[in-house]
């Protein structure tokens, strides 16, 4: 049903929305396909939805990178996974490499790529995650290598044959079948049966050319031979590829169709500039009026603004989704903690809460629009929409935000107040906030355990150092990590105007001095504590999933070693300033600095002089957006070796980043 009353049923909706989605994961999965396309809870016809991510490190280069690098892979699981938890991602999606677990003839392989991955799918179970997933990739597992000689059906026959070579679809059909009979020996069900196990989609982006007939015959060959197991799962096809066959598709056994969307494309090389917002205000699905297509189910399969560094867009693309019908969606793709530094795998792509802490704030912001929002809520046409319900989004602010009774989540600092801070529950956040004010650039969390006891998780710096989308290896930096005490200022009824700050997370010794409701912090785990409040909680009781105590975090530099020019320049003591990173200067001493790239400069605080604008290569200015920043005019107006800028600091900090090697 289309509404065009959001706002008016959000209020009482969302609750009960968020009451049916979360259904126990034990027993048989009663999921099913509805007659309106829904795929619904069978014993009582609610709405199941989820939003999350790919993850792929059981598998191909990730698997490789952990270990080239000496790591626990199911340890490395550990720690990401903990962050899903944090961004309360409840759906996982994977384009599993068969090339890797079978063979030339379709059987399963035991072998170390399927261990893990069952013990990825174990852990996610275990934290109330939901999967929906892709047997068949087609893919070699060499990428950005070269392909290793894989003792699979799709590295012997390629993608092409493996739609039309009878051969090839025999071997399919026998995969399929053992994959999904496939016990895990972590949970002891198999894949057919797992009730957190929510769909399967066939394949990943088969590219058919035959005959519309030949099409719909091959997907009914692939979907009886999962049937056979006596599978009752929902079946999705991808049909977001060769969309000229889309009666084909709808003619088959099919459940539900897969799409994507990158509405930047992809590999450009460098990050694009610009408000994106318009390309993503509707997500148009071509053949939405087909009556075939009315009863199929739909999942964005993969999605990402990629080579856009932004943390405002995502909203924004999940909120085109719901209107569009999309009860799915998984983004493209998240980066293993281990490799993240030097996003190596996808550079098109780059998303992990220690390095990208904006963006991966937006995902979470984005699973709440699937929470909140209705499927088809008409919900107008941007900029009108850039407010809708309880989110935002802006571009000139590179802001997202959820503004709710209970819950504050910014993915930058924000003008926005909180109408009601009496009543938050959850906060979290980039940079400053009515409740809270803070000097680093890592994400925080704040979560109410009780009245007058709050768990602080605080994440390091992420220093932007290189292109993230560009060529890169495991032997280069983009984004560099450190640990350092900031101010931080947390400004809730709840807490009152003192407070205890206690360490929780192993090895946390940092003592923090409150005065009034300021403290310096380092990143880290903490119980907040009002006055006169004792805590009872330790490190080890339970938090959702996890332990009060729990906290991933990669190492970073030490302390002050960006802060020096001729350490920050390493190679040829050249370096550029670049958004949203932290580096300490001595206060009050100008620093004149080597210009070599020019983005924009983000609001700084505790500088002493008042706000001023700040010129720009090309022309262009930008202009903080609060006081308290103050930059001179650099010489020149191109980006000559020898041209500068001076920035006058403080006692405390310049918010500048430091961005080694040549123009983007």
């Amino acid at each position: 049903m289309r509404t065009r009353h959001f706002p008016r049923i959000l209020g009482f909706g969302v609750l009960f929305l968020l009451f049916l989605s979360a259904r126990p994961l034990s027993g048989q999965s009663r999921v099913k396909v509805d007659g309106e396309g829904v795929m619904v809870w069978e014993e009582n016809g609610a709405e199941i939805h989820g939003f999350g991510v790919n993850y792929t490190l059981p598998f191909a280069f990730a698997y490789r990178n952990a270990k080239r690098l000496g790591l626990k892979p199911e340890q490395e699981i550990d720690r990401d996974l903990y962050h899903f938890s944090r961004l309360g991602f409840d759906l996982f999606r994977v384009h599993v490499w068969d090339t890797e677990i079978s063979d030339t003839v379709g059987n399963l392989l035991s072998n170390e790529q399927l261990k893990l991955f069952d013990y990825m799918l174990f852990k996610m179970k275990a934290q109330g995650m939901r999967m929906v997933l892709t047997p068949i990739a087609f893919w070699g597992n060499g990428w950005p290598e070269p392909d290793e000689d894989t003792p699979g059906f799709s590295h012997k026959f390629g993608k092409d044959a493996c739609l039309t070579n009878p051969e090839a679809i025999a071997a399919q059909e026998r995969y399929l079948a053992q994959f999904l009979n496939h016990v895990n020996p972590y949970t002891k069900i198999a894949y057919k049966d797992d009730p957190a196990i929510l769909a399967f989609e066939v394949s990943n982006e088969p590219h058919h050319r035959e005959a519309p007939e030949q099409v719909t015959a091959f997907i009914n060959r692939m979907i009886a031979a999962m049937r056979g197991t006596g599978c009752q799962k929902p079946v999705f096809y991808n049909i977001s590829h060769s969309v000229h066959l889309a009666d084909a598709y709808f003619k088959s056994d099919m459940q539900g169709g897969t799409f994507q969307w990158y509405p930047t494309g992809l590999g450009a090389q460098r990050e694009l500039r610009g408000n994106f917002l318009p390309n993503v205000d509707r997500y148009a699905i071509p053949f939405a009026g087909d009556p075939g297509f009315g009863r199929m189910a739909k999942y964005v399969y993969e999605f990402d603004a990629a080579d856009v560094n932004r943390s405002y867009i995502y909203p924004a693309m999940a909120r085109s989704f719901r209107q569009a019908g999309i009860q799915f969606a998984t983004h493209f793709a998240y980066d293993p903690l281990y490799s993240a530094y030097a996003n190596p795998e996808y550079n098109t792509h780059y998303m992990n809460l220690a390095y990208t802490p904006g963006k991966a704030l937006a995902l979470m912001i984005s699973g709440e629009v699937f929470r909140r929002v209705p499927r088809y809520a008409d919900l107008g046409a941007y900029p009108d929409n850039a407010r809708f319900g309880p989110f935002r989004v802006d571009y000139a602010q590179d802001l997202a935000e959820l503004v709710a009774d209970t819950v504050f989540y910014y993915t930058n600092s924000t003008p926005t107040p909180h109408p009601g801070p009496e009543a938050l529950k959850r906060i979290a956040g980039v940079g400053s906030s009515s409740v809270v004010r803070y000097d680093g650039t890592g994400a925080y969390f704040l979560d109410q355990l009780q009245p007058g006891i709050w768990r602080l998780e605080v994440m390091p710096d992420a220093l932007p150092f290189h292109n993230p989308f560009g060529r890169n290896s495991l032997d280069q930096e983009v984004t560099k990590i450190n640990y350092r005490a900031w101010s931080m200022s947390v400004d809730l009824p709840d807490l009152g105007g003192a407070f205890k700050v206690t360490p929780m997370n192993q090895g946390n010794t940092h003592t923090a001095v409150v005065e009034g409701n300021t403290f310096a912090v380092r990143p880290g785990v903490y119980l907040l504590a009002r006055n006169g409040i004792q805590p009872a909680q330790k490190p080890g009781d339970r938090f959702r999933y996890h332990t009060l105590g729990a906290f991933a975090a990669p190492e970073g530099i030490p302390p002050g070693d960006l802060c020096d020019p001729r350490t920050a320049g390493r190679a040829d003591g050249r370096f550029a300033i670049y958004r949203r990173s932290v580096c300490c200067f001595p206060g009050g001493a100008p620093i004149r600095l080597p210009l070599r790239v020019w983005p924009t400069i983000p609001p700084a605080p505790h500088c002493d002089e008042p706000g001023g604008r700040v010129p720009l290569p090309g022309g262009d200015s930008g202009k903080p957006d609060r006081p308290g920043i103050s930059a001179l005019p650099y010489r020149g107006r191109g980006t000559r070796p020898d041209d500068h800028v001076s920035f006058r600091g403080s006692q405390t900090a310049l918010r500048l980043g430091l961005l080694r090697g040549k123009n983007l």
